[in-house]
This record gives C-alpha cells, sequence and structure tokens, in this order.
C-alpha cells in the first residue's frame, strides 16, 4: 500500500505509543474516519480507555506479538527506540512505517484551512486560543492539542470543515513534516539542545518550517524572535510580526489588568480594534492573543466572533491552571513551564493575581535543560518569594549528565533565595500543608508529575 493517508481508503493503521497525548489524538481522528485502529503502551491510561471506547484494540506492554499480518501502517512516537522489539518487528514486516509527526503532516493536508502553531513556548495556549475562537464560528473544526482542553474535555476533536489547526513541535525537526497555510511562530530560544545543540541550528530548523508555509498563506511571528531576518528570508508566504510597541504590525495599546487578567486594545495592521479582556493571567498571554487574532482576521472571521471566542478562553490543562484553595486559604494553581522563559512568564503573570506570598514547588524536567540553564532557572525563580524543590523528572534521559536539584538548591541558597529541596512528593506536601497559609498562591510547576503534590494536598482536605 501507499505511504500516504488516504481519508477514502480507510485501512488498519497501528500505533506504537498509542497512549501518548499527541499519538491518541491521532488515532482518534483515523478511528472517526472510519480506518481500524491498534496499538500499544506501556499501561493503561484515560487516554486509552477512551480509545478502547471508541473501537480501538490496545495491547499492554509493548512486544512484538503485537505485530499482526492485518496491519497496513505502523506509526511511531519519538520516545520508541531502536530497540524496541514491536518496533523492530514493524520494520521486518516491510510495510510503512511513520513517524507521527509524519502521519500528523498527512492528515493536515486533507484540510484547506490548516493553522500550525509553533514557538519554543506558548503552542498549546495559543493552539487553544484560536481553537475556541475557530469552535464560536465553525461548528466542526478538527483541534489537535497538546493538553487536554476544557472547552473539547478532551485534546482531539475530529471534524468535518476545512479547518484544521495543531500545535508544531520543533522536537527532533517533526514539525519539518507540515505544510500548512497558516502558521505562528511565538518565539525561538536555545531548548531541546540534546538534539540541537545549538541555537543557530535551531533557528535553521525554524527557518526550513517556515518555508514549508504554502505560497500565499500566511506567518505570524513575534518580532523579537531571535534570528527573525534569517527565518523569514525567502519564504513564500506573507509575513506579519507581533510585539508590544508600534515597530510591530500587530500590537496592544493600553494593558490593563483587572483580578490579575489582562485587557488591551489590538492593533492589526495600523487598525485598531475594540478591547479584549482575557481571562487567563499574563503578559505573555497578550502576546499569544494577538498571534491569534492576526491568524484568524486572515482566515476571514469576523472580529466580533474572535473577540467572543477570546474572552471566553479560560486556559488549558496545567497551564497557570486554578486547582482549588486548601482548608488554610492558601491557593493552589498548575503550571507546566518547565524553561527559564516559560517560569519567568508564569510568575510575572503571578505577580499580578491576588496573593499576600508567592509559593513555588518547582521539578526541573530533564538533566540536559537544568545543566544548559541552571543559572537562568535560579533568576527566574528568584521572582517567587519561596522555592520547594523536587528531584528532576528524567522523561527520556538517564542520569549521566553531573547535575541535579541539588545543584539548583546550592545555587540559590548563594543567592540568598529562600528554599527547601526534598526527595519524594510525600516530604513535599508535608512540608506545604505545615507552612502554607491564608493569603499564599501555591504554584505546582513543571512538566513532569508534581501536579500530583497539589492535587494530593486538595484530596486531603476533603
Amino acid at each position: 500500500m501507499s505511504e500516504k493517508i488516504d481519508f477514502s481508503k480507510p485501512c488498519h493503521v497501528h500505533f506504537i505509543g498509542i497512549g501518548g497525548i499527541s499519538m491518541s489524538g491521532l488515532a482518534e481522528i483515523l478511528i472517526d474516519r472510519h480506518f481500524t485502529v491498534s496499538g500499544s503502551d506501556r499501561a493503561p491510561s484515560g487516554l486509552t480507555e477512551h480509545l478502547e471506547k471508541m473501537g480501538a484494540k490496545i495491547s499492554f506492554p509493548q512486544n512484538a506479538g503485537n505485530v499482526t499480518d492485518d496491519i497496513d501502517m505502523f506509526v511511531y512516537t519519538s520516545a520508541i527506540h531502536p530497540d524496541n522489539p514491536e518496533f523492530a518487528a514493524a520494520l521486518a514486516t516491510g510495510k510503512p512505517v511513520l513517524k507521527r509527526a509524519e502521519l500528523l503532516g498527512q492528515i493536515m493536508e486533507h484540510y484547506k484551512n490548516s493553522v500550525a502553531v509553533a514557538g519554543t513556548h506558548g503552542k498549546t495556549t495559543t493552539t487553544s486560543m484560536i481553537s475556541q475562537v475557530l469552535l464560536e464560528y465553525d461548528p466542526d473544526p478538527t483541534i489537535l492539542v497538546g493538553a487536554i482542553f476544557p472547552a473539547i474535555h478532551s485534546n482531539v476533536r475530529s471534524g468535518s470543515s476545512e479547518n484544521f489547526v495543531a500545535e508544531a513541535c520543533e522536537y527532533t525537526d517533526s514539525f519539518l513534516n507540515f505544510y500548512p497555510e497558516y502558521a505562528v511562530i511565538l518565539n525561538v530560544e536555545a531548548e531541546h539542545l540534546d538534539y540541537f545543540k545549538t541555537l543557530d541550528n535551531e533557528i535553521s530548523s525554524f527557518h526550513k518550517f517556515a518555508r514549508n508555509i504554502k505560497k500565499g498563506g500566511l506567518l505570524v511571528i513575534n518580532g523579537k524572535t531571535n534570528g527573525l531576518e534569517k527565518i523569514i528570508s525567502g519564504i513564500d508566504a506573507d509575513v506579519l510580526t507581533y510585539g508590544f510597541d508600534d515597530s510591530f504590525d500587530c500590537h496592544p495599546l493600553d494593558i490593563e489588568y483587572k483580578n490579575g487578567y489582562p485587557s488591551f486594545i489590538p492593533v492589526i495592521g495600523g487598525q485598531a480594534l475594540d478591547r479584549i479582556q482575557l481571562n487567563v493571567p499574563g503578559e505573555h498571554n497578550v502576546g499569544n492573543a494577538l498571534a491569534s487574532i492576526a491568524v484568524l482576521l486572515r482566515m476571514g472571521l469576523p472580529f466580533d466572533v474572535i473577540k467572543r471566542g477570546l474572552e471566553k478562553y479560560a486556559g488549558a490543562d496545567r497551564r497557570f491552571q486554578y486547582k482549588g484553595t486548601l482548608p488554610n486559604g492558601a491557593v493552589i494553581i498548575d503550571d507546566y513551564a518547565h524553561h527559564p522563559t516559560e517560569i519567568r512568564a508564569s510568575l510575572n503573570a503571578a505577580l499580578h493575581y491576588p496573593h499576600k506570598r508567592l509559593i513555588v514547588a518547582f521539578q526541573p524536567h530533564t538533566y540536559t535543560r537544568l545543566k544548559s540553564f541552571l543559572n537562568d532557572f535560579a533568576d527566574a525563580l528568584s521572582l517567587a518569594d519561596y522555592v520547594v524543590l523536587a528531584d528532576v523528572f528524567a522523561a527520556r534521559e538517564k542520569d549521566v549528565y553531573g547535575v541535579n536539584s541539588s545543584n539548583l538548591f546550592e545555587l540559590l541558597k548563594k543567592n540568598g533565595m529562600p528554599c527547601s529541596y526534598f526527595h519524594t512528593f510525600e516530604e513535599i506536601e508535608d512540608f506545604l500543608e505545615k507552612n502554607s497559609t491564608d493569603g499564599d498562591l501555591l504554584i505546582t510547576m513543571g512538566a513532569g508529575n508534581i501536579v500530583e503534590v497539589g492535587e494530593k494536598l486538595l484530596s486531603k482536605a476533603k
């Protein structure tokens, strides 16, 4: 069979690592298009249970026996290593074996109005903002987000209209498989250095992504992005910049804050529009909203619909998400920030949020990131009043980099930052329970499982 997915010819697709947030979304889109879907993962989850209810056959754990003769095509994630026995068995069949991003790129080709949201930070939020507006305008868009999006109670929505919006992740050059009509680049910073090695390599990758935008399409890009001129050089798409002063094509006027949430007057291409009141905190979300407005206007949506959708948007899962209030009055927020720039953005947003004291329980994500940005992490976390550190969430890595949370702890102490470091979540929960009080804003922060700390504190309080 062809290595190209054809919606008019459903076949049997097997997902190796089907429980991932993006893999499960792609599987759901194919099920909705009448494909036969099977898959495997290490253990069951809410996402795999949902897919099974839709008709997918899922095996646990991964092994070569899951590869059967009736499978037409295999899809795998970057988390699958070459020595994975199921992956090796799939290759041995001689049938098409696609990376997750290759499949996503092929699916994107089936939609006339495709939007790909890229950038080192803010992809999930901006994708969700655009999605929220599309839901106001189009009864049946297709959406693929990197987190649970409350408006659809899922990370995916499979629709039948021409509108498709998805995150475009730069890691391992995944987004180079996408050829969208509209694209956003929110920022480009040194990140995923285990793959890119240097910022220059990363900028080159974003340039290739920008060149993939269809001729006559649109790129909306942060005007202060590293390597801006190189990224937009020679591309066939129109370009709009956004930023926080009138040197950019899109910028805000008169930012005001109400209970921590900003409102502003968007100026797009020289035209001042009606004031928008956001329901997510932080100046960085003003930027995300500006990028969203520029894309949506180009897609032909009326501004009153865009304004209504953005004012309705209240965030995605784990993006400055209110989790609850403890009996002692401390408010618990969870945030996915795991890069120093993201931490600064989230903590600056928190400074506008009503509180007396800001306490951050932070879990570093990957040893390579901690090693690359150790001083930057210490500097960003200094925006808090008190920091509680957890051990590193290793993700795909092994502890061979000569750095861990104790190094960050010592640096924070050296800088005069009040802080504590615990090896277990139980110790962190006990400390926070005993040392938080009314007026405290307690943020669990990181891309690992630190969210469990706040959830456990709230469950114990019931």
